[in-house]
């Protein structure tokens, strides 16, 4: 059985978004989609008599956020078998245990109560420094989330963080058929600068050749078992958040991983991740990575 892609819907303009790459998601896949909306009422309004006709203004109104989700999904596309639910608790409590029968987690960078300046929803960041698997965080242009620049960018960093991502990374791009474009940050320690423009920094020269070794020896496997997906290698100098925030401005989606450590139950999300889920120009895959 596949587990069923899971947005997470509150009625804002953001997961309206979220609605509708997450259909278009499901439809590259092949996946069933899940709309899941968190509502407290039950717990905060107490049981109704049992012959009161009133209806409390909080259940009526996550029915029709729940049922006008459900409506856009199904005429985005039809063929998509979408199913919807209304569940009595907070939003990351709802998302984190969906987490465990879900091909991945999708939601919106802002939520209907957040504030219009903040850069990313608080549900959003927690839920992507904690859940148990992939979640998409749908942000940036309206170009980047339909797909149009045809390019997958993936964030190699450690071995340690990579490996879920890196097979994340080329799942999309063999699904969307389009290429991929994996990139590893590298930068050469202070002391090994040289001030003069006409002298040659062989350290820099090394670094960035030692970058772009690592870079194809952690490819090797995935070139190999998805011959047809054409990949684009390069090692940038530079801060790795910063390389990834200028690369994902051509990028239909950016794909990190994050470590998830056994017995550790903080927030586990690393620098590069963090400052893409608040600044990609395009939707974010954050991968967790057990370690």
């Amino acid at each position: 059985m596949k587990f069923p892609l899971v947005v997470g819907v509150d009625g804002s303009d953001s997961s309206l978004q979220a609605v509708d790459w997450a259909v278009d998601e499901a439809a590259r896949l092949g996946l069933p989609l899940r709309l899941v909306h968190a509502s407290l009422w039950e717990r905060y309004e107490g049981s109704r008599p049992s012959f009161s006709t009133d209806r409390p203004a909080e259940e009526v109104m996550a029915e029709h956020i729940i049922a006008s989700c459900s409506e856009r999904a199904r005429l985005r596309n039809p063929e998509v078998k979408v199913s919807s639910d209304v569940l009595p608790d907070d939003a990351v409590s709802v998302l984190l245990h969906a987490a465990h029968e879900s091909s991945a987690l999708v939601a919106g960078s802002r939520g209907r109560g957040e504030v219009a300046g903040l850069l990313l929803g608080s549900v959003s960041l927690t839920v992507a420094a904690r859940a148990v698997c992939p979640v998409i965080v749908v942000r940036g242009g309206e170009r980047n989330r339909q797909g149009s620049f045809g390019r997958v960018v993936l964030g190699v960093g450690d071995s340690t963080e990579g490996s879920a991502a890196l097979r994340f990374a080329f799942r999309e791009a063999e699904a969307r058929g389009c290429a991929l474009h994996a990139v590893r940050a590298w930068r050469s320690p202070a002391h090994e600068h040289v001030d003069s423009p006409l002298i040659v920094d062989d350290s820099a020269v090394a670094h960035e050749e030692r970058a772009s070794a690592l870079l194809t020896d952690a490819l090797s496997d995935a070139v190999r078992d998805h011959p047809e997906v054409d990949v684009l290698r390069q090692a940038f100098e530079g801060p790795a958040h910063k390389v990834l925030l200028d690369v994902s401005a051509d990028a239909d989606l950016v794909v990190v991983g994050a470590v998830r450590r056994h017995g550790h139950f903080g927030l586990q999300l690393g620098r590069v991740a963090h400052a893409l889920l608040h600044h990609a120009e395009c939707p974010v895959a954050v991968v967790p990575q057990r370690v």
